[in-house]
């Protein structure tokens, strides 16, 4: 054997990509002196996949014929081209090794791929075809067949290997590899009719209808270099006088099954691909071939989802063109209907789950196609999002895959960012998977598992360096498809679009009024008018708005008040105007959409502040953001807002936004279940905690003078804000106390009359009202609304009376001067734990709750349906719960909390009350707390009495989690919880 020269130096071959440098070496040698040509010409232009294999290739050609070699080899750019074929498919070398003189194809590759016309025209005449049949009917008509086809496909491999950006080529290659399928099938139909009038007539066959409808990615123009065919069979006769339907059909059968023998038989020429019928009515148990009749009765009787959902890539592939067409026409109402049937969406999606599911474990982390990331998420996301909303909009009803995402966002229906995502990755797993199929011209959807497999497809797809970064591309392309797929591929709205009744998909104006009408709009007209302010015009927020609309407007209706709501979201929609991450949200978020016509419906006060803070529906679009901030957080971010701003006016509007934000917050969480009532009331009075310390310390700040800091100043709560107990539209009791620590008394007195008089000021807010209630204070409303602690301890020890030693049970410090909040806790615990029992004090606590029952009941109110003041409710839990505190607390310290719950629980423990009678007196206090919320969600004002409106019942119901209609149960529950209650009460307090 000669030694290689320099030229062929073991460095310079591994430059170039070659691994096994020394047999290739060897081979480069003997290829050079067989085809006669310079060394150094012949590694001009050697860029290939795997140049190792392009040598041994072009060798073993060489072997059997150098001549037909040595002028291609002598052209810089076809051998450029020989290179780039070789090295990226040892099966296209096989096939160049078995007809040496096909190879001429690779001299005559453009810079575009062979279209249908020329490629159906190539196979025919390889056949000898002439008006529908072949020139003769022996197994040699197929022979040529296939290597005309394989000539095809070298010459669309050609044009791919040599492309720049392949990736950017996918489309025109798969569309050019399903045209080359469709025209061998032509070709093979040509001779079937040969073959077949052999044993009939010729006329017969002539009459004969056979069209072969293309299926996945045949029919969509986006076929592998080596994939299974999918097809359907039609049949039927050009003249029924002549050739009666039955006999025709019989002759189609045959020709089908000579046209796959065709391509799929074994022969001296290997066979093309699978041609697979199994797509056909009731799969592999039906008839082969069927007439267009017969397809469309089962269609319409016994077709399932799936065979819609593959129907949605037909279009006639060979065979007869107006039949294959007749058929098109046929099927496509059925198609674009189907997402209409009953559990469409999740049958789809189930089917998707159990491809997955059916994947080899060990093959899962490999599959292209099948597995999580692959290209099955990619189609069956498109398809799903086309069949549910092709179910109106014909712009959508494509075949293609990269056509049908580009249809989908020119419409609407998905975003650009990850339409252009899902484009890309779709592109790279296409050339993954045409590198690797192509290399064996073998039917795979694996990644290689070795590193050489890996770096050959570097190699070939040029999408990374070496086979490292190839297998990290693979990986990070899984990971966007399945991140897109699982947000858009089961998005809540397809399932509801899907299920809306045909009449409301798409209606006229006078259709639309009475539609709007009749599913709950008590103004319909008012309703369109807003409709057609969110939907008119061109835009792509306009366009986004009317897919959303028809299905919205059904959950507004599912809710309590669909009027207020369809308003609420207009105003929310025209304040977030372009904004772009909104309504794309709600289209592809799992349940914002939903979630959001749940809380407009159903609260005003929530819309109220929605439309003022419109930014917070990105809170739906992850649940943990709709749990309250934790109080510490609030605290820091008052504090630094206090900070921030140098004028009292401007630091306490922006604590009044922050505390309307996290108002909402909670009132979102609330309505959407995140929330139970415990974190509510904690959650509310952190809020109110947060927004009166930032107030009292920029109102401190503008009052009190450095040479005045000394002076101690706190705001302690009371009621149910003291005990943390808050609920929506609650007032916050208070005192206020100070302590001169040194300065002036008169002067300390002035100051912290200043300090009241400027929260009260700056704490007004009209939208979300904060009602700092000081009727608590000593001598109620009365007494001065400022005292000294010294004042308070003189008053509390002197003259104060049982009903304030009562109200001293709640008492917290919330605000100021921590000093000062444990000196006045420590004077409040002398009062309300007291060491001996005051049976007087006791007597008038019990006559005072006889009278307030009597008293302060509202003229005109039903007792039953006071939520605070009546038999069973609120006040009676309240007030028996403090009366055992004031009798017990000094020997049972659990007794000694501000919460009324946990000192009922405490309570218990001590076998002051029993458990049975306990449980009865929270749940009456629960509900009436909850139902005392939901009055004020629901209407956006306070309200202490339960409704008698059935309508205002059901929505507070709705509020509660009752089903619609619950109106009575609300009522029933109520009564029989208070009065359970009541009974429990009267025993234990009044003995």
């Amino acid at each position: 054997m000669a030694r290689s020269d320099s030229t062929f130096s073991l460095s310079s071959l591994a430059r170039l990509g070659f691994t096994g440098l020394s047999a290739a070496a060897a081979t480069l040698d003997e290829l050079a002196t067989l085809v006669e040509i310079d060394r150094a010409v012949l590694l001009d232009g050697a860029v290939a996949a795997d140049p190792d294999q392009a040598a041994e290739g072009m060798l073993r050609v060489a072997w059997r014929d150098p001549a037909v070699l040595r002028p291609l080899l002598r052209d810089d750019e076809t051998r450029a081209v020989m290179w780039r074929v070789f090295g990226a498919s040892a099966g296209l070398a096989d096939f160049f090794l078995r007809h040496p003189s096909e190879l001429s194809v690779l001299a005559e590759v453009g810079s575009l791929v062979p279209n249908a016309v020329a490629l159906q025209e190539r196979m025919l005449v390889a056949v000898g075809a002439a008006d529908g049949f072949a020139e003769t009917n022996d197994e040699s008509a197929w022979v040529a067949l296939r290597i005309a086809y394989r000539r095809a496909i070298a010459e669309i491999a050609a044009v791919d290997l040599s492309a720049t950006e392949p990736v950017l080529r996918i489309a025109a290659v798969s569309a050019a590899l399903a045209d080359a399928a469709g025209a061998a099938l032509e070709a093979s139909l040509a001779v079937a009719r040969v073959r077949v009038a052999a044993t009939c007539s010729r006329e017969e066959v002539a009459l004969t209808q056979l069209a072969i409808i293309g299926m996945g990615k045949a029919g969509a123009r986006e076929l592998n270099y080596v994939s299974d065919v999918d097809v359907i069979f039609v049949g039927g006769t050009a003249d029924e006088a002549q050739l009666d339907e039955s006999r025709s059909i019989d002759i189609a059968t045959s020709l089908a099954r000579e046209t796959m023998r065709g391509v799929s038989a074994i022969e001296v020429e290997p066979p093309l691909w699978e041609v697979d019928a199994n797509l056909r009515p009731e799969g592999k148990q039906g008839a082969l071939v069927r007439s267009l009749g017969s397809h469309l009765a089962y269609y319409d009787r016994w077709a399932k989802s799936w065979e819609f959902q593959a129907l949605l890539k037909a279009r006639p592939l060979a065979g007869d063109p107006e039949l294959g067409d007749a058929y098109i026409e046929a099927v496509q109402p059925k198609i674009w209907s189907s997402a209409a049937r009953e559990d469409f969406v999740d049958s789809v999606q189930r089917m998707r789950e159990r491809v997955t599911e059916h994947i080899d474990p060990e093959d899962a982390p490999y599959q292209l196609k099948l597995g999580a990331g692959g290209l099955r998420d990619i189609e069956f996301t498109v398809q799903l999002l086309q069949l549910v909303h092709g179910l109106t909009d014909s712009s959508i009803r494509t075949r293609g895959t990269l056509e049908s995402l580009d249809a989908l966002v020119a419409g609407g229906y998905i975003g650009r960012l990850d339409a252009a995502t899902f484009a890309a990755d779709y592109r790279t797993l296409r050339l993954f998977e045409h590198r690797l199929q192509l290399r064996d011209l073998t039917r795979t959807h694996l990644m290689p598992k070795t590193p050489d497999g890996l770096r050959v497809l570097a190699r070939g797809s040029g999408l990374a360096e070496d086979g490292n970064a190839i297998w990290a591309l693979w990986g990070s392309v899984r990971r966007e498809v399945r991140d897109i797929h699982t947000r858009l591929f089961y998005r809540p709205l397809l399932s509801a679009v899907a299920a809306l009744p045909e009449e409301e998909r798409t209606l006229s104006t006078e259709q639309a009024h009475d539609r709007l009408a009749a599913i709950g709009f008590r103004d319909p007209a008012g309703a369109l008018r807003h409709i057609g302010a969110l939907t008119t015009g061109i835009s792509r927020k306009v366009t986004i708005q009317r897919h959303l609309m028809p299905i919205m407007v059904r959950w507004f209706a599912d809710g309590s008040d669909p009027d207020y709501a369809l308003l609420a979201f207009r105003r929310v929609s025209e304040r977030l105007g372009d904004t772009s991450w909104f309504l794309r949200m709600l289209r592809d978020s799992v349940g914002a959409a939903e979630n959001l016509t749940q809380l407009l419906s159903s609260s005003r006060y929530i819309g109220e502040l929605m439309e003022w803070i419109p930014e917070a529906v990105a809170w739906l679009d992850k649940r943990e953001r709709l749990r309250p901030r934790d109080a510490a957080q609030l605290f820091e971010e008052a504090r630094a807002i206090q900070a921030r701003h140098a004028s009292v006016g401007t630091a306490l509007q922006a604590v009044r936004a922050l505390r309307r934000r996290e108002l909402l917050r909670t009132a979102m969480g609330a309505v959407l279940d995140v929330l139970t009532i415990d974190d509510v009331a904690t959650a509310l009075s952190a809020i109110t905690d947060a927004t009166i310390q930032s107030a009292l310390r920029a109102v401190r700040r503008d009052v009190v003078s450095a040479e005045d800091d000394a002076l101690e100043f706190a705001v302690i709560g009371m009621g149910r804000f003291g005990g943390q107990e808050l609920g929506f539209g609650s007032d916050a009791d208070i005192l206020y106390v100070y302590d001169a620590n040194g300065i002036d008394p008169q002067k300390a007195q002035t100051l912290s009359a200043q300090l009241v008089a400027g929260l009260r000021e700056h704490l007004t807010d009209h939208r979300v009202p904060l009602e700092l209630d000081a009727g608590l204070r000593p001598e109620g409303r009365q007494g001065p609304l400022v005292r000294s602690l010294a004042a308070y301890t003189e008053y509390y020890r002197r003259w104060s009376v049982s009903w304030e030693a009562q109200a001293l049970l709640r008492a917290r410090g919330v605000a100021g001067s921590a000093n000062l909040i444990e000196k006045f806790h420590t004077l409040a615990d002398s009062i309300r734990y007291p060491q001996e029992v005051d049976e007087l004090g006791i007597r008038e606590i019990k006559r005072i709750k006889a009278r307030v029952e009597g008293e302060r009941l509202p003229k005109g109110t039903d007792p039953h349906r006071h939520l605070k003041l009546g038999p069973g409710s609120l006040s009676d839990v309240e007030w028996l719960v403090q009366l055992i505190q004031l009798q017990h607390a000094h020997e049972v310290p659990g007794l000694r909390t501000t919460s009324t719950l946990g000192a009922l629980d405490a309570a218990t423990e001590a076998d002051l009350v029993g458990a049975e009678d306990a449980e009865l007196l929270r749940d009456a206090w629960i509900l009436a707390s909850r139902v005392r919320s939901a009055i004020t969600l629901r209407t956006g004002k306070t309200s202490d009495v339960l409704p008698f409106d059935r309508r205002e019942l059901d929505a507070i119901g709705n509020l509660l989690g009752y089903p619609e209609r619950s109106a009575s149960d609300v009522e029933e529950d109520y009564f029989a919880a208070t009065r359970r209650a009541r009974r429990v009460f009267e025993q234990l307090f009044y003995g």
